[in-house]
């Protein structure tokens, strides 16, 4: 059973600073991608920050310069790192993962974790 962890979120001022985490556990392959997506009120669900097996990421206009996103092979695990956080930052965020089992080869959800940025 593949499951995806999240830590993380919180409560924080407009200029702070969170990191999130997400770990990838069970059975795994490999790993093709892991990223993170996030769902605001009112909004369509949006990628956020995305790494592939090369180590290539990719981001969100709204969100470059300010959020990185790295990884542990190691542990299965992808941090996203994100600095002057701003009100319109405030959403669920979920963990995303493009993973291959002995079997197959399927995307995963975390369960999000919210991220609330006061002004």
């Amino acid at each position: 059973q593949v499951q995806l962890v999240e830590s993380g979120g919180g409560l924080v001022q407009a200029g702070g600073s969170l990191r999130l985490s997400c770990a990838a556990s069970g059975s795994i392959f490999s790993i093709n991608a892991m990223g993170w997506y996030r769902l605001a009120p009112g909004k369509q669900r949006e990628l956020v920050a995305v790494i592939t097996s090369d180590g290539r990421t990719s981001y969100a206009d709204a969100v470059k310069g300010r959020f990185t996103l790295s990884r542990d092979n190691a542990k299965n695990t992808v941090l996203l790192q994100m600095i002057s956080l701003k009100p319109e930052d405030t959403a669920v965020y979920y963990c995303n993962a493009d993973l291959r089992t002995i079997g197959s080869r399927r995307i995963y959800w975390g369960q999000g974790t919210q991220v609330t940025v006061s002004s």
